[in-house]
């Protein structure tokens, strides 16, 4: 599984911090979702981490983020109210689109339940929809600072302690908070809806589960959590609600078929596809997978090996099994072989084996190490010598033609 930070302007035009989890290099990315955190917590609380980790597994790519003036995410949090949260949502589904691909499935936990319900209108490719411990409305948290409204009424702003942790709370947030008291854009949804929650939690109660339920057009589900709390500290009860979440997206959720249109390649033929709109490709034969990119400080997410390093793998890969074939024919005792290559361009007169060449020059370095304690210098001579006999050296060396034809999209 893989990790890239990413940064895009929120709401506000702060500069919001956040965190895509993609799955392993070897897993093609299904789809993407965005993950929408509990109020005054951040893209780093467990539940967010643990759930978004187990769909990267499912080869689902996650991003998680830091709301506006929350976590690494710049501004001040006194000034952001639910409808930027909702607005940061947005700019978060726009950034994924640009940069790799448009979301199909938001996720949100408490308070991020109530806004992913309040922004799936506005991110049109969503195809399903996913709330944990969500209250109905984002009005409901206003019990969080009951005992101050009075002073923020006649202050405009007051100190509250929120779980561990003291926030200013400003009197536009809590008239923000009053305009989303109603259950019409649940009845409005028009997409999948699946709710979790927990009987016992002591937070958002269930019974907000079941205004949202009664609320929300089929198709709709409900899953009971049983004994979790409401941050889901326990990490089965997020596996939990990450493995249901992905068996369930699979009945609503339209999924490329790369893979099938891969196994169906002939032997010999390669498949590449793209898995942003950066550098990150997918590669496929008919029966492997893996992915190429660029390392960040070109631009791309150093999620795999550059193209020009995957030349060299095929190179050294070749090399050694050509060298193993002969070894074992000729009754050579090789224990291993090691073999390192690199690949620069230099001057043909700095170039000691690029005689009768001029110019600016490609070239590749092959360092090969051999491993045996009964290897003679004959051994080892011979077998430098069928290094030059791989395949793949041949063809690099002969200048073979390339060329480009359109295929139309099938």
């Amino acid at each position: 599984m893989n990790r890239v930070k990413v940064e895009f302007a929120g709401s506000s035009g702060q500069q919001l911090a956040g965190l895509l989890e993609l799955p392993n290099s070897l897993q093609p990315v299904r789809y993407y979702a965005l993950f929408a955190h509990c109020f005054t917590c951040g893209k780093d609380i467990a539940a967010a981490s643990r759930i978004s980790r187990e769909l990267a597994d499912q080869g689902i790519a996650v991003l998680r983020f830091d709301f506006t003036g929350l976590g690494n995410s710049d501004g001040d949090f006194a000034n952001t109210n639910f409808t930027s949260n909702v607005e940061d949502l947005v700019a978060a589904a726009k950034m994924l689109e640009a940069e790799y691909a448009a979301p199909k499935l938001i996720i949100g936990h408490s308070l991020g339940g109530a806004a992913v319900l309040s922004a799936v209108d506005k991110i049109p490719s969503l195809q399903a929809v996913a709330t944990i411990a969500a209250p109905s409305t984002a009005h409901h948290v206003q019990h969080l600072f009951a005992s101050s409204k009075a002073e923020i009424e006649a202050q405009g702003e007051a100190k509250v302690k929120l779980g561990f942790r003291e926030f200013s709370i400003k009197k536009q947030l809590i008239e923000d908070l009053d305009q989303y008291a109603d259950l019409q854009h649940i009845t409005r949804l028009r997409r999948p809806l699946i709710i979790f929650h927990s009987p016992i939690d002591d937070t958002v109660a269930v019974e907000e589960a079941a205004k949202i339920f009664t609320a929300a057009k089929h198709p709709k589900s409900f899953i009971s959590l049983d004994k979790a709390d409401h941050l889901l500290s326990k990490k089965e009860d997020a596996r939990y609600v990450a493995k249901t979440l992905a068996a369930w997206a699979e009945r609503y959720i339209e999924v490329p078929v790369t893979e099938s249109v891969a196994t169906a390649l002939e032997d010999g033929h390669v498949l590449v596809t793209e898995l942003d709109k950066k550098f990150l490709r997918g590669l496929y034969t008919n029966r492997y997978s893996l992915v190429s990119d660029e390392p960040k400080s070109v631009g791309g997410s150093n999620l795999g090996p550059t193209p020009y390093a995957l030349l060299l793998m095929s190179l050294g890969a070749c090399t050694s099994m050509t060298i193993r074939m002969y070894a074992e024919r000729k009754g050579i005792p090789l224990e291993d072989i090691d073999i390192r290559l690199v690949h620069d361009r230099v001057h043909a007169e700095d170039c000691a084996a690029c005689e009768g060449r001029e110019g600016k020059l490609e070239r590749i370095q092959r360092y090969i190490t051999f491993k045996g304690e009964q290897l003679t210098e004959a051994h080892i001579e011979s077998m430098l010598k069928i290094a030059n006999r791989c395949p793949v050296h041949k063809t690099l060396e002969s200048d073979p033609v390339i060329t480009t034809e359109l295929e139309h999209d099938k």
